[in-house]
């Protein structure tokens, strides 16, 4: 054989090496999945991003012929799932159902064993949950926001407000709302949402901003007086109850969201393949009446979109928790 014979020999070969070695992991991801995924719920199982993420696996498993896994994995508020989905493989097998908190921990935490923004790619938003101010009717006896603001201006630091616990958006919403108002509510944080409302229904404490999923019911019953919903439009939940937008606080959006993120590096076929299917799934009946019964709206925007909202999230959060001075439990 010739040197240019050789030559052009080495060449073929060489350019048929790179292209199995690009068309293989394309055939591989072709036939993604072909074992169960799994979706790392970072919170405990009965809580609100386990609510969305159980009827949505189940609705996946259905489309995509393989079984979808909930791996609840609670502490740290959600870093702990969320350090663990990071540090998966790449493999397309692992998914973060994460939510607004993990924007929030990015600056509430100084020591995250993750960094959001560069070990976690975003796949899509799943749902995003309105939050309400709410009332004691014995405590706080007032029927709308005006006489709501009147009462708590004339009350500075007499009045209180409970929250999930410190860093939770019931209680940076509260503090984005006082900032915005020039109010002084004090806060009381709890450990979780349940034995906050539990407090606020006894009259132990006199408001929250809290989710719509737990108050509307509250709401319905007369136990509870809504004031606004704290996002810029009213909410389907509540038509009759009017936004902190439209009453005068332009731009105030602070709601409860939750998603899905796939640890950095796993292949951008599966990414989009993952956001079509949960955008399919959220237009099935079986979803769209679940999510109308939490008083949540669907996700299902793209990579991109939803990439762009978390980073803008993280500079308002932060923002929001070096004003308030907000710390962990």
């Amino acid at each position: 054989m010739s040197i240019v014979s050789r030559r052009k020999f080495l060449g073929a070969v060489g350019a048929g090496a790179l292209l199995s070695s690009s068309v293989a992991p394309a055939f591989a991801q072709a036939g993604w999945p072909n074992k169960p995924v799994k979706l790392i719920v970072p919170f405990p199982a009965g809580g609100g991003t386990d609510a969305f993420a159980r009827p949505l696996g189940k609705v996946l498993t259905s489309q995509l012929g393989q079984t979808i896994v909930i791996d609840n994995r609670g502490g740290g508020g959600g870093t702990i799932g969320a350090e663990a989905a990071a540090k998966s493989a790449a493999d397309g097998y692992t998914f973060l159902v994460g939510a607004v908190h993990h924007t929030i921990a990015v600056s509430l935490y100084p020591k995250l064993g993750y960094d959001l923004q560069k070990d976690l790619v975003p796949v899509t938003m799943v749902s995003a949950v309105p939050n309400v101010i709410v009332v004691n009717p014995s405590r706080v006896p007032v029927k709308n926001y005006a006489e709501f603001l009147s009462f708590v201006k004339a009350r500075p630091g007499k009045l209180n407000f409970g929250s999930a616990g410190s860093g939770t958006t019931h209680h940076l919403i509260g503090e984005m709302f006082k900032g915005a108002t020039g109010t002084f509510i004090t806060h009381i944080p709890y450990r979780g949402a349940g034995p906050a409302m539990a407090d606020l229904l006894a009259g132990q404490i006199d408001m929250m901003f809290d989710g719509l999923g737990s108050s509307v019911p509250q709401i319905k019953s007369g136990k509870l007086t809504p004031i606004a919903v704290t996002t810029e439009k009213r909410s389907f939940a509540l038509p009759d109850v009017p936004s902190l937008a439209e009453l005068g606080l332009k731009g105030f959006d602070g709601k409860t969201w939750y998603a899905l993120w796939a640890p950095a590096g796993t292949p951008r076929e599966i990414v989009v393949r993952m956001q079509q299917e949960v955008a399919k799934a959220l237009q099935t009946k079986e979803l769209q009446d679940a999510w109308k019964a939490l008083g949540a709206e669907a996700g299902g925007q793209s990579p991109e979109d939803f990439g762009r909202l978390v980073n803008a999230e993280v500079t308002k959060w932060a923002k929001v928790v070096k004003d308030s001075g907000a710390k962990i439990d």
